[in-house]
C-alpha cells in the first residue's frame, strides 16, 4: 500500500558553491498514526490507528531505500521510475539516512532552480512517498496504546516538496493520488538561509561558515606540513643510524679478520729459526752469496745458480728449484759461527781506548798465540 507523511525541512538550509541547495528532515517516525479507514482498506472505520514499530523502521533495507531516493517538487500520480524521474525529481537524498530518536534523520540536496526558490519562498514541507504492508492484527504498543494495523517492509520512493501543510483532525486523502496521509502535520517554522560549508575535522562532518573554513583549512594544512616534516627527520634520522650501524659492522669484520690473520709469536719464532737455517745452508753451499734483502725463494735460486748452473732453473718453477735446494742442502754444512770466531785464534784489538785491564789482558792473549806458535 502506499503512504505520504509530511515532514518540515528543518535545520539551516544552505547554498552549495554551485548553487545547489542543502537541507537536512526527518521523515518515518515511529509510533502510531491515523489514517482514513477507507484508505487503507478498513472501511468500517472512520479512522484507523496504524502503527510503525522501531524495528520496522530503522530496518536495514528500509533505512537503505532512502540513499539517493528522489525528491520531487509535489507528489507525482504515480511512483519515480527509471523511465521518468529526470522529468520528475528535482534533488535527492544525499547520503545514508540514519537514526536520530524516533524518526529517520534525511541530508536532501536540491538542484532544480524553481523548487530552491521554492523552499526560499516558504515551502518547506516534506512528504514521504513510500509503500508498506500492512499487518492489519490490532494490539497494544509497549506503552500500552492501542493500534489497529501494523506497518512492514517500509520502503521509500520519493520525497515531495509540498506546501504547508493542511492541519486539523480529521482523516484525509493524500496528495495527488499517491495515498493515504496521515491527519497530524508538523507545522515547520521559516528559518532564514544562510551560507554554511561543511568541512570535515578528525572524521566528523561540521557545518562553518566560509571564513570558519578557511581557518580550520589552514590549521590542517599546517598539521599536516608538521606531520611530513616530523616524519621526514624521522626517516633521515633512522637513516643515519641504519648507514652508522653498518659501518660499525664493517669495522668491527676487519678488525676481527686482521686479529686472526696477524702473526703470533711461535710463528714468528718459527719464520725467525727457518730463515736462520736457511742463510745458514746458502752460506754453507756458497758463502759469496749476498742473502741481504733477498727473499727465501731468491735464496734458494742463487744457492741452486751457484752450484748447478743457470740453465737448472732456466724456466724452472719456485717448487722445482725448492727441490734443487732440498737436494743440495743434505750433503751442506752450515758452520758454526762461534767455531768461525775462534778458528783463527783471539787476536788482540789496537782500540787505544781500552783500558788498563783490556789492554793487560790484551797482552796476555798475545803472548799465549806466541808459545802456541
Amino acid at each position: 500500500m502506499q503512504f505520504t507523511d509530511a515532514v518540515a525541512v528543518e535545520g539551516k538550509p544552505r547554498r552549495t558553491a554551485d548553487g545547489y541547495l542543502v537541507a537536512t528532515a526527518k521523515s518515518v517516525r515511529t509510533g502510531i498514526q491515523l489514517y482514513a479507514g477507507s484508505e487503507v482498506g478498513i472501511a468500517d472505520k472512520a479512522v484507523v490507528r496504524v502503527y510503525r514499530p522501531a524495528e520496522e523502521v530503522f530496518a536495514d533495507a528500509s533505512l537503505q531505500s532512502f540513499s539517493h531516493a528522489p525528491v520531487t517538487n509535489d507528489h507525482p500520480a504515480v511512483p519515480v521510475t527509471q523511465d521518468n524521474w529526470k522529468d520528475l525529481a528535482v534533488g535527492e537524498v544525499s547520503t545514508a539516512a540514519r537514526k536520530d530518536g524516533e524518526w529517520v534523520h534525511l541530508p536532501l540536496i536540491l538542484k532544480d532552480a524553481a523548487a530552491i526558490k521554492a523552499v526560499e519562498d516558504g515551502k518547506r514541507e516534506l512528504s514521504a512517498g513510500y509503500t508498506c504492508e500492512l499487518d492489519y492484527t490490532p494490539g497494544l504498543t509497549a506503552d500500552g496504546q492501542a493500534y489497529d494495523a501494523v506497518q512492514r517492509n517500509i520502503k521509500i520512493n520519493h520525497l515531495a516538496l509540498v506546501d504547508r501543510a493542511r492541519a486539523g483532525s480529521q482523516a484525509r486523502i493524500g496528495d495527488g493520488a499517491w495515498g493515504a496521509s496521515p491527519t497530524q502535520d508538523a507545522t515547520p517554522e521559516k528559518e532564514p538561509l544562510m551560507t554554511l560549508k561543511t568541512v570535515t575535522v578528525d572524521g566528523i562532518p561540521i557545518e562553518v561558515t566560509d571564513q570558519g573554513a578557511t581557518v580550520i583549512a589552514t590549521l590542517q594544512q599546517r598539521i599536516a606540513d608538521a606531520a611530513t616534516k616530523a616524519q621526514t627527520t624521522e626517516t633521515a634520522h633512522a637513516t643515519l643510524v641504519a648507514t652508522k650501524d653498518e659501518e660499525i659492522g664493517t669495522l668491527k669484520a676487519d678488525l676481527k679478520k686482521t686479529q686472526d690473520s696477524a702473526i703470533k709469536p711461535a710463528d714468528l719464532d718459527r719464520m725467525v729459526a727457518d730463515r736462520a737455517a736457511l742463510v745458514a745452508t746458502v752460506n754453507a753451499l756458497d758463502s759469496k752469496i749476498i742473502v741481504d734483502g733477498k727473499t727465501d725463494a731468491e735464496l734458494r735460486k742463487a744457492a741452486v745458480i751457484a752450484k748447478l748452473g743457470d740453465e737448472m732453473v732456466k724456466d724452472a718453477s719456485d717448487a722445482e728449484i725448492a727441490g734443487m735446494f732440498k737436494a743440495l742442502a743434505k750433503d751442506a754444512k752450515p758452520a758454526d759461527p762461534f767455531r768461525q770466531a775462534m778458528a783463527g785464534g783471539l787476536q788482540p784489538t789496537n782500540d787505544t781506548t781500552l783500558n788498563d785491564a783490556a789492554k793487560a789482558h790484551a797482552e796476555m792473549v798475545g803472548r799465549f798465540n806466541k808459545k802456541a806458535s
